[in-house]
């Protein structure tokens, strides 16, 4: 499975951007897609995730203001922020499971400036 996140960039806080990640190979195989962000540092750490079945997850401080999303035949993965915030700087990496494990695309990094 490959990934390849893009869409980052500079926005002011309170601003939107939409992540998206173009997903190839072993599609079949996969059972959940998500986001993961990361600063220098920290552990990466979940932002959304979204299962074969249409269950999502979202990390706890971006709940209601990111959506995750994936087309029909899971080769298109987005990430749409609304309200960004200055602590939400990071390097966004998209991420695909199956039962042989993780996959993960380059980053892509997003700023927020105050």
């Amino acid at each position: 499975v490959q990934l390849q996140a893009s869409g980052g960039g500079l926005v002011q806080a309170g601003g939107s951007l939409r992540l998206p990640c173009i997903v190839s190979g072993g599609i079949f195989r996969i059972n959940s897609q998500g986001w993961y962000r990361q600063t220098p540092g920290n552990q990466r750490e979940l932002v959304a995730s979204i299962t074969n079945g249409g269950s999502t997850e979202y990390g706890d401080s971006v709940k209601g203001r990111f959506t995750i999303s994936t087309d029909a035949d899971k080769k298109m993965m987005y990430l749409q922020m609304n309200n960004l915030k200055p602590e939400e700087t990071a390097v966004y990496y998209c991420n695909a499971r199956d039962v042989s494990g993780n996959y993960w695309g380059k980053g892509t990094q997003v700023t927020v400036s105050s």
